[in-house]
């Protein structure tokens, strides 16, 4: 058992390999770096890493290194390796947030203690960090969304990061990608999931009454305004507003929405009266929205306020190993909705579903989980008997059979299912890769089992 992992910067190669071989033997997950910009590649907000650098390095020496650390995650463990030069500034990093530094010549029982220590302190961290988002939020965004695919982990990991910062953001993603559904898991993990969370599509409502919709009117203000309404943005206040389409709204409206942004306050139409909002503003468009900002249909004093920060959506294509745990959650709703009980798929069927392109996302595929629930799917029913009783369909129709039945007698537990298959990990990875099978799918008990 590993006693944490560390990631070694050293820029001289002997020394780095010697480093790497003590601390393995004492049970340490070793990642050596030749350079301090590669090693801050391979780091992110919650690694579950310590660093142990050299203070003096070419391109990037250890104290730059350390500050760049500090932004991406003030609390990660740092050691510093200092020459005897170096001391007076291993001395300083330590004020700015290191955990530590060893001198030349290193004592390997010194640098082993203080590595254990920072591991003991980075684990307390992270479980620390682990509980109070398990007490602010009800729901994770695990459960909220589904895929563990390498670009929906990073997806999550930003998710988190800017759900905690009270700043605008825009939602980029294709059609189908689920905009709303990031806009509704943002919001819900945020300081203001109790306040309320108010959808508008910009594209969807009247241009003539957009504006009243959105920051309401007095009684009499025009023809049918028979009382007072609050809007939109209004009722949205202390909690968060999704613009969807924005792209569609007037520019009147435009300027009026920039106003709000900028001071805090809105006028109903017909009305002198300042109100106070406070808001947290997400936005998405069906285009580009910096381009259709410096081509003049869009404000481009209003991107900018609205795009703080961005988000951006994978398209399905680039994260199809979400695939079977995406449609096994799909069937699974499908059947309550529709009565009826989803066909067995085979391999093959996997297959067909694993090489489509998905240019309708996460949407086409909910509703293909209906078409295969009510026996109408043209993707992957077909007559093409021949292809169906070949012999390398058969043969692949039956490892995923053994493949499947496998996991889930193991729950997705990759080590007992090879030893069980007699088989090497990395063997049974490239097979569950082959088929779209991921391992999660077999450790959440709510999703159906995709047979």
């Amino acid at each position: 058992m590993s006693n944490g992992r560390i990631v070694l910067v050293e820029d001289d190669k002997e020394l780095r390999e010697s480093l790497k071989e003590i601390l393995e033997l004492q049970n340490f997950t070793v990642t050596g770096f030749a350079g301090a910009d590669m090693a801050l590649a391979s780091l992110q907000y919650n690694s579950d890493a310590i660093v142990i650098s050299d203070i003096r390095m070419p391109t990037m020496d250890g104290i730059t290194f350390l500050k760049h650390l500090q932004k991406l995650d003030s609390t990660l463990p740092v050691i510093l390796i200092s020459g005897h030069a170096d001391i007076e500034t291993a001395l300083e990093s330590v004020k700015l947030g290191a955990f530590d530094f060893v001198e030349k010549p290193l004592r390997p029982e010194r640098l082993i203690g203080l590595a254990g220590k920072a591991a003991q302190h980075r684990a307390l961290t992270l479980e620390n960090r682990r509980l109070k988002q398990n007490k602010q939020r009800d729901i994770t965004v695990d459960q909220l969304l589904i895929g563990q695919s390498d670009v929906m982990q990073k997806l999550k990991q930003r998710l988190i990061t800017l759900a905690n910062a009270d700043i605008n953001i825009v939602i980029n993603g294709e059609t189908g990608t689920g905009k709303e559904k990031i806009a509704r898991t943002l919001h819900s993990q945020s300081s203001r999931k109790n306040r309320p969370f108010v959808a508008i599509n910009c594209g969807a409502m009247p241009e003539n009454l957009i504006e009243s919709e959105l920051f309401g009117h007095e009684a009499g203000s025009f023809t049918g305004a028979n009382k007072k309404r609050i809007g939109k943005i209004e009722y949205a206040s202390g909690g968060t507003l999704f613009l969807d389409e924005i792209e569609s709204m007037p520019l009147t409206a435009q300027i009026r929405l920039l106003r709000v942004i900028q001071e805090g306050e809105l006028e109903r139409v017909g009305s002198n009266e300042t109100v106070k909002v406070d808001l947290k503003v997400l936005s998405a468009a069906k285009g580009d929205l910096l381009a259709l900002s410096q081509e003049g249909t869009f404000r481009q004093d209003l991107y900018y306020r609205l795009n703080v920060a961005s988000l951006d959506i994978p398209p399905l294509r680039e994260r199809k190993s979400d695939i079977p745990q995406l449609l096994g959650y799909f069937l699974y709703e499908a059947e309550k909705r529709l009565g009826e009980v989803a066909p067995t798929l085979t391999s093959i069927h996997f297959q067909q579903l694993m090489s489509h392109d998905w240019p309708g996302n996460v949407r086409e595929l909910m509703n293909e989980a209906d078409r295969i629930v009510l026996g109408i799917s043209d993707l992957i029913f077909t007559n093409d008997a021949d292809a169906c009783h070949s012999l390398s369909h058969q043969l692949a129709q039956y490892e995923f059979s053994v493949l499947h039945h496998t996991l889930k007698m193991f729950h997705g537990h990759i080590a007992n299912a090879a030893e069980y298959l007699d088989i090497p990990r990395k063997n049974l990875y490239l097979r569950m890769k082959k088929y779209g099978l991921n391992k999660e799918s077999y450790l959440v008990d709510n999703l159906k089992d995709v047979e």
